[in-house]
């Protein structure tokens, strides 16, 4: 169990992050490893070299660090973000069994009073940030990865939309379906188009490569349960990478396969 004192505030997914089989599981989130597979990320080299934040990521919410992971595995430096301890804890465990400790680096931090560099980071993640910090907070933290973006970055967002079994609203509070453990850390369902209206916005300064409304059935912590989520692929406008979308539509035929 995780201790805690009148004076420090529990951290909410300590027991889903201390099992042996920690929640959320190793997988990385299939539109961002599709992008990884396809956009060849920066060498060590190029980063070290490069003084605009080439090659460096922000995952935000970044839980036991399966995209962190992920990222780290395909070539970038990342900052992991959480406010659970014991989440980071397990990132950085697996970072040294992976042998990318190197490449990681974690931050206990509320993403609220995160301080997010303009222009700095070449990938940003918020694999379901947005929908547990309230709405009010929401978009500001928003703006703030999308200027964080360098002009050849690529941002990935995950959201639970009122679909969600969870949900307080319509449609998701009148659905039957098994609502997930973790449900009550979801403050601030999105309604449906949020998400890809703040995406096209012209302060955001994305291009939208996928997006996608839908539901899913997640095994990977406590009973088999539904969400409704919302799900984000973007660029900085003007970036065009070699995307050929997820799964690939059409390839180009005899290249190698992390290239897709």
């Amino acid at each position: 169990m995780n201790p805690v004192t009148e004076d420090e505030p529990r951290d909410f997914f300590f027991e889903a992050y201390d099992r042996e089989n920690i929640a959320y599981g190793m997988q990385p989130s299939l539109e961002l490893a599709a992008y990884l597979r396809q956009v060849v990320a920066p060498t060590s080299d190029e980063v070290q070299s490069t003084e605009d934040g080439c090659g460096h990521a922000l995952d935000l919410g970044a839980g036991a660090g399966r995209d962190t992971l992920a990222l780290a595995a395909a070539g970038f430096n990342v900052t992991s973000v959480d406010v659970s301890e014991r989440g980071l804890d397990r990132i950085r465990e697996r970072a040294v069994k992976a042998e990318l400790s190197d490449r990681v680096q974690t931050l206990v931090c509320d993403v609220r009073e995160l301080d997010i560099a303009a222009g700095r980071y070449s990938a940003i993640i918020g694999t379901t940030v947005l929908d547990h910090i309230p709405a009010a907070d929401a978009p500001r933290v928003w703006q703030n990865m999308c200027d964080g973006l360098t002009s050849h970055g690529v941002l990935y967002v995950q959201v639970h939309t009122t679909e969600d079994p969870g949900s307080d609203q319509a449609p998701g509070k009148d659905s039957n379906q098994p609502v997930s453990e973790t449900a009550d850390a979801v403050i601030n369902y999105f309604r449906p188009n949020q998400l890809i209206e703040w995406a096209v916005a012209p302060s955001s300064g994305l291009r939208v490569l996928r997006y996608e409304e839908r539901l899913e059935w997640d095994t990977t912590h406590g009973a088999p349960h539904q969400h409704g989520k919302a799900v984000l692929l973007a660029v900085r406008q003007g970036f065009h990478p070699d995307w050929f979308g997820q799964p690939s539509a059409f390839p180009r035929p005899n290249v190698p396969q992390n290239h897709e």
